[in-house]
């Protein structure tokens, strides 16, 4: 830590493992502690930014996976699914709240006669791109008030580097 790094809480808690187990490497939790604690304050702030499209975090997640696909927007709910890492009920839920709101819509698929397609709707599409714009703003103010562009890509390439061996 240099002198013009403020202390942070996992700080605090390294410190105190350090006194009552000086024997234990704490380096891993002030890693892992820091990211958590980031991604929960960034969380929150992005779950507001989200609220004022009128949709949730779990839902732009929906949306968002609709857009990211191309045109024609479509997929299966077993796609979305397994894109999300969400169950089919709780993927049921999303999609009916987003289908009664005109964000998508739900029709038979035409190669399977048991299968669904979700379609994001013209609303949808114009709700995902405001507020992927309005979150990626947010985002980047928050990085450009603490990180240069170089140390903010550094921190991306290392987390990748960590997330590829899990």
């Amino acid at each position: 830590m240099t002198a013009t790094t403020p202390r942070d809480p996992v700080d605090a808690i390294t410190a105190q493992w350090a006194e009552v187990r000086p024997d234990l490497d704490t380096l891993p939790m002030a890693v892992y502690g820091r990211i958590y604690r980031v991604s929960r304050a960034m969380g929150d702030r992005i779950e507001k930014e989200y609220k004022r499209f009128g949709i949730s975090r779990g839902e732009f997640d929906v949306l968002a996976t609709l857009r990211r696909s191309g045109e024609p927007y479509t997929l299966s709910p077993r796609q979305l699914s397994a894109t999300l890492m969400l169950t089919t009920g709780g993927m049921t839920g999303r999609l009916d709240k987003l289908e009664k709101a005109g964000l998508l819509s739900r029709s038979p698929d035409p190669h399977d006669r048991r299968g669904l397609r979700v379609t994001l709707s013209d609303k949808g599409r114009e709700i995902v791109d405001e507020s992927v714009t309005a979150g990626l703003a947010m985002q980047h103010e928050v990085l450009d008030s603490v990180l240069d562009e170089a140390e903010a890509a550094q921190l991306a390439a290392l987390l990748r580097k960590l997330l590829a061996a899990h």
